[in-house]
């Protein structure tokens, strides 16, 4: 018979609770381990050796405490729920709480919602500023994911969008309405690496608030640029919110997907957390604990990246088979005055065309480049390894080549620099500018195949 057995008669029960002394084996070691985990890690996880997404929270009264704590930032606007104690994974977890406090201080932010990954946090921001029958204005060279969410959204609620050139202020100016709900830029673009003036844009929305259009938010993407480009944070400046990417400089190492958005409007900042809180999209422990107890090793790398692309775009623009290189360290840039007031650091991507080549050209040369083996074909930008692509192929594949043409993103091989040493890289590249247009397509396929099957082997 259990030893339980006096508790197992729906007809009486003694009037102690059941004695966990007497339960299984398989039950005490459960809960003797989740007790040590608690002990050791300070937290009610519900494991006996890892964070859960939900915790021990002991009784109804700590839930009403936490429900209490998110009434008092959403009516008080004195801050973002997303700061609370972790109550359940989706809404926030204790790694989380940490990366949140980093960002913040990076970004000069009272408000920071993390999220699963960049255009998360961008779409987010979105769905938190636009209304029905509103009207947003994105700069043209935005990441095209971005901008097509954004189109999107206001199709689905009657607004629109209207599309202005990077830097030009004057145009920007004549596209805000009175029913203008955003204007969307980035610090810098991929792969063109314009440069915008935050205080510029500053400027012109507090303008157009002051004429009437008082419901007007800046919102900048600072995932190239990086909150470390800056000697006072964007939102210092004026800029009403901050999304970016985590993903590439704040991450560093290709491996943890990740985005946020940082803001001083409280209101916004609970928006936003809401609607994390109704769908998702939240960045699981995982992630977060890693990131957190990375950011300063990030930091250093998207230092190295950013110096090392400075010579390497130094060197292709001098090179005599190069032409038409884009980075906002070149004397040349058309926003170098606008580099040099604000930024501290111009980012790791370096574009640029080869002399005389067309597109099918130049999507070759990118595939001769990565046969060097220290430049990998790749998409995304700021990890270790240096990555290198044909811009259409990889980001512009369906765009007609009237409209890539353009929009000055036609024949363009985007190098976004690593952390080898960037003698190395220049030696790649230069063999690349002299050779590349010897080597023919089935070398290509042949030497793809004969890799593939080296790294296949064990």
């Amino acid at each position: 018979m259990s030893a339980l057995a006096d508790w197992l008669d729906p007809a009486g029960c003694p009037a102690e609770r059941p004695p966990t002394t007497s339960m299984s084996p398989r039950t005490r070691e459960l809960h003797d381990s989740i007790d040590d985990n608690i002990r050791g890690s300070g937290a009610g996880y519900l494991h006996p050796s890892s964070p859960t997404l939900m915790l021990d929270v002991l009784g109804s009264d700590n839930v009403i405490s936490w429900q209490e704590g998110k009434a008092s930032f959403l009516f008080m606007g004195e801050g973002c729920w997303s700061t609370l104690p972790q109550l359940y994974a989706r809404y926030g977890t204790r790694s989380g709480s940490d990366l949140i406090s980093r960002v913040a201080q990076l970004e000069g932010a009272r408000c920071v919602v993390l999220a699963d990954c960049g255009m998360q946090a961008t779409a987010l921001t979105f769905d938190a500023l636009m209304s029905p029958g509103s009207h947003a204005i994105t700069m043209r060279q935005v990441y095209n994911k971005s901008r097509s969410y954004l189109e999107l959204l206001a199709s689905r609620i009657g607004g629109s969008v209207t599309v202005v050139d990077d830097g030009d202020h004057a145009a920007l100016r004549a596209a805000i309405r009175p029913n203008t709900a955003l204007i969307f830029a980035e610090t810098f673009t991929n792969p063109l690496m314009r440069a915008q003036d935050p205080e510029e844009l500053v400027a012109i929305v507090a303008s157009a608030k002051s004429d009437g259009t008082k419901g007007l938010r800046l919102v900048i993407d600072d995932t190239i640029a990086t909150p470390w480009a800056f000697e006072r944070p964007l939102l210092a400046m004026g800029v009403d919110v901050v999304v970016a990417s985590g993903t590439k400089a704040l991450a560093g190492q290709d491996r943890d997907m990740w985005g946020y958005v940082a803001t001083n409007n409280a209101d916004i900042g609970n928006e936003v957390m809401d609607l994390v809180a109704l769908r998702g999209g939240n960045l699981d422990w995982r992630r977060a604990h890693v990131i957190a107890a990375d950011l300063d090793a990030a930091a250093e790398l998207h230092a190295r990246r950013c110096a090392s692309a400075e010579r390497i775009a130094r060197f292709v623009s001098q090179h005599p088979r190069a032409s038409d290189v884009f980075h906002p360290s070149l004397a040349d840039h058309p926003d170098a005055a606008v580099v040099a007031k604000h930024y501290r650091r111009r980012g790791s991507i370096v574009s640029f065309r080869v002399d005389g080549a067309d597109e099918d050209q130049t999507r070759h040369l990118a595939d001769v480049l990565a046969t060097t083996v220290v430049v990998r074909y790749a998409l995304s930008f700021d990890g270790l390894a240096t990555k290198v692509n044909h811009h259409k192929t990889v980001s512009e594949y369906f765009t007609p080549p009237d409209r890539l043409k353009h929009n000055g993103l036609d024949r363009l091989i985007r190098l976004a620099v690593g952390t080898e040493d960037p003698d190395d890289l220049i030696a790649a590249l230069n063999w690349m500018l002299h050779h590349g247009a010897s080597i023919d397509r089935d070398d290509i396929a042949s030497w793809q195949q004969q890799r593939a099957r080296q790294l296949a082997s064990s």
